[in-house]
């Protein structure tokens, strides 16, 4: 089939009846989905760095929600996404000063709720007119199309995406070798759907010309790495499960079951 994919979108707005407007607007279509709908700045930047959106569409003010829009774009300026989607950006405030500014957050567009017209029907029908220039500029080619199935390739290059920007997150350096050991690991249980661990440990030592105690030494440093130099509440939210006292840390079989388990339920 050659239709398009439906849009992902992450919502961040406190406003209920503006909330239920927009759910009822993408419950008439089949060309969007809302993967994340919140009222807080910090929830929405967990929602973007999970669910990998294609669009986020930001209220600026959130009232009465937690944060704010500009709280928001300064966070997901300093963060690393492997996917950066588009930003529009919906206010009550007619300053074009400010308007104007905020583009310099990477901001594509700016809706006043307050002019003629406003709905979000037009947010949504705007975010599908920048939609075909910006997936070509970033697949280097005007007639790129975006297609229902994915390719293997893009597939891969889906998960691989994910599997880095979760680990970015709790800080497990690319500068040990168990970093590239992981992100193998996690891929072999996500994409193969393998459940042994032992198994992926022994392929991933065939691969390097290594013993399996080397592979599982070189992941559990990487891990030791991340949870004795970043801070252990940020890490306790980004990785729920418990962590036993005595090591320290999550042990390797924890830790990429873990992670392939929860992007296998996302994806």
């Amino acid at each position: 089939m050659d239709n398009q994919k439906p849009m992902q979108v992450v919502l961040i707005e406190d406003d209920t009846s503006a909330c239920r407007k927009f759910m009822d607007c993408a419950n008439g279509r089949t060309d969007i989905v809302f993967v994340g709908m919140t009222g807080s700045s910090n929830a929405g930047l967990e929602y973007v760095r999970n669910k990998l959106p294609e669009a986020v569409i930001l209220d600026m003010e959130l009232n009465w929600g937690e944060g704010s829009g500009l709280d928001f774009l300064e966070k997901f300026q300093k963060t690393d996404f492997s996917i950066r989607p588009i930003i529009v950006v919906t206010t009550r405030n007619r300053s074009e000063l400010i308007q104007e500014s905020l583009h310099e957050y990477g901001v594509e567009w700016v809706f006043c709720k307050k002019q003629k017209g406003y709905s979000p029907e037009m947010v949504i029908n705007h975010l599908f007119k920048l939609r075909p220039f910006l997936y070509a500029v970033r697949h280097g080619g005007e007639n790129s199309r975006l297609h229902t199935l994915e390719t293997p390739e893009e597939l891969k290059k889906r998960i691989t995406l994910r599997i880095a920007s979760e680990l970015n997150a709790v800080g497990i350096s690319t500068r040990f070798k168990g970093r590239n050991m992981i992100e193998e690991a996690i891929f072999l249980l996500v994409s193969k759907d393998k459940k042994d661990s032992e198994k992926i440990f022994n392929d991933l030592a065939l691969k390097y010309k290594t013993h399996y105690n080397n592979i599982v030494r070189n992941i559990q440093s990487a891990l030791h790495n991340a949870w004795n130099n970043n801070d252990l509440e940020t890490l306790e939210k980004l990785y729920t499960a418990p962590v036993r006292k005595d090591l320290g840390a999550p042990s390797p079989t924890e830790f990429i079951h873990y992670y392939a388990d929860k992007i296998r339920g996302s994806m």
